[in-house]
């Protein structure tokens, strides 16, 4: 089976300004990584501007959050909005944050179709969603991607068990939020400790489906690797996810300007090919990856890379 990636080259469209670390560049350096021959198998498809996408960015988000995202969004050479000190809505961002919702539901309805022959996907979006709270935009996040994927895969097709896996070096607060009183939906993150935005304490447990492991700043591989033999895969395993969501942030890695973490590509491979072997024996090997952070662009191409090609390896 192929492995599949998903984007749109609308992502470069969501402008967030000169000396914005989540800028366009990030999704051409990507690109332009996945561009070598080892990816020649890569089955890739365009994000999707559903009719359905407002409907299910309801299952995250109320319906007041939604509409006044709409009401705030800038006319065509109107200044960009800030939805708060790090989050930027420009004129062109409407039709990303839509097309990048779409990518997890549509990634999901792949997964879930067996004739599809698809099982593993990586969402290549912008903007990023893991920092969106129920009904607060932050942390360059408009959007729960990954949490509106979760719950579509159980409103349409009636998964019972859905658990996200975050690695990016920021706390995922918006999955937390949206999941904390569920324990059908699993969050298991590891994250820098004290960081933004300042959540994901070891305390944190929701009805018992949270599970925080921060790190300390300048932990590396051994440390990120232990978190999540001791806490993360453990709990994820004893869960039996019925799919296995990814938040997948790189700005772990030790080149990343925003935080002082060290993991390095082998780690971020590492973590791929535990949580497929998880997915394999509980999920049917179902996979939905979404990106998250990651802001040097040479680490963040190869990062993305060894990520994609174990995903590929595994499919």
């Amino acid at each position: 089976m192929p492995a599949l990636l998903i984007t749109h080259p609308c992502f470069v469209e969501h402008d967030t300004g000169p000396g914005h670390p989540e800028r366009p560049d990030r999704m051409r350096a990507i690109d332009k990584a996945l561009e070598h021959e080892m990816f020649q198998d890569l089955k890739r498809e365009e994000a999707p501007l559903r009719d359905d996408v407002e409907e299910r960015i309801l299952l995250a988000h109320p319906k007041r959050y939604l509409d006044s995202i709409k009401a705030a969004r800038p006319e065509e050479g109107e200044p960009p909005v800030r939805l708060d000190p790090d989050t930027v809505l420009s004129s062109k961002s409407w039709e990303p944050a839509l097309r990048a919702v779409g990518a997890g539901l549509y990634a999901v309805d792949q997964v879930m179709n067996p004739e599809a022959g698809i099982r593993k996907v990586f969402c290549q979006v912008r903007p990023c969603g893991h920092h969106a709270e129920r009904e607060r935009a932050m942390g360059f996040c408009i959007f729960s991607n990954v949490a509106i994927a979760g719950l579509y895969a159980r409103e349409k097709y009636g998964v019972e068990r859905v658990a996200v896996v975050d690695f990016d070096v920021h706390h995922g607060n918006g999955t937390q939020d949206i999941f904390w009183n569920d324990k059908n939906l699993f969050l298991g993150s590891t994250h820098q400790m004290p960081l933004y935005p300042g959540t994901g304490a070891m305390s944190e447990t929701g009805v018992g489906n949270i599970f925080n492991a921060p790190l300390r700043p300048n932990d590396g591989g051994e440390q990120f690797r232990e978190a999540m033999r001791s806490r993360i895969l453990p709990a994820l395993r004893n869960f039996a996810p019925d799919i296995v969501l990814i938040s997948a942030g790189f700005d772990a890695h030790e080149a990343d300007p925003l935080a002082s973490l060290r993991l390095k590509e082998d780690d971020f491979a590492w973590i791929t090919d535990e949580l497929c072997e998880v997915a394999e024996r509980y999920a049917q090997g179902r996979v939905v990856s979404m990106l998250e952070g990651g802001y040097d662009l040479t680490a963040l191409a190869r990062s993305v890379a060894v990520h994609v090609k174990l995903l590929m390896d595994a499919a």
